[in-house]
């Protein structure tokens, strides 16, 4: 079992920067891809960044590259999410995911690869 636990939400003009936290507990994180998604009201979630269990690769949405960076670190049992030159688009619930298969080849931003989730943190950017 993996419980996440995100943080670093909140409020921020556009433009300006915030980082994400997800805190994981249980012995299998490092051997597990993660990832984030978002969800804005009215809209499916959708897909945001993932890295692989070693953090060799990552993967970013369209939308987020070249502002946003996933990253872990596999001491502290956490992966965050740098993002910068936020729009008020980027408006959502985030949340952290885990892939439910352990060592995965490579990386699987489908919503359906992660089963384990937290509990989301609120990211809301003003004009």
């Amino acid at each position: 079992q993996v419980q996440l636990v995100e943080s670093g939400g909140g409020l921020v003009q556009a433009g300006g920067s915030l980082r994400l936290s997800c805190a994981a507990s249980g012995r299998t994180f490092s051997t597990r891809g993660m990832g984030w998604f978002r969800q804005a009201p009215g809209k499916e979630r959708e897909f945001v960044a993932a890295i692989n269990w070693s953090g060799g690769g990552t993967a970013h949405a369209d939308s987020v590259k070249g502002r946003f960076t996933i990253s872990r670190d596999n001491a502290k049992n956490t992966v965050y999410l740098q993002m910068s030159s936020l729009k008020p688009e980027d408006t959502a619930v985030y949340y952290c995911a885990a892939d439910k298969i352990q060592m995965r080849r490579g990386l699987d931003p489908a919503t359906g690869s992660f089963d384990y989730w937290g509990q989301g943190t609120q990211v809301t950017v003003s004009s």
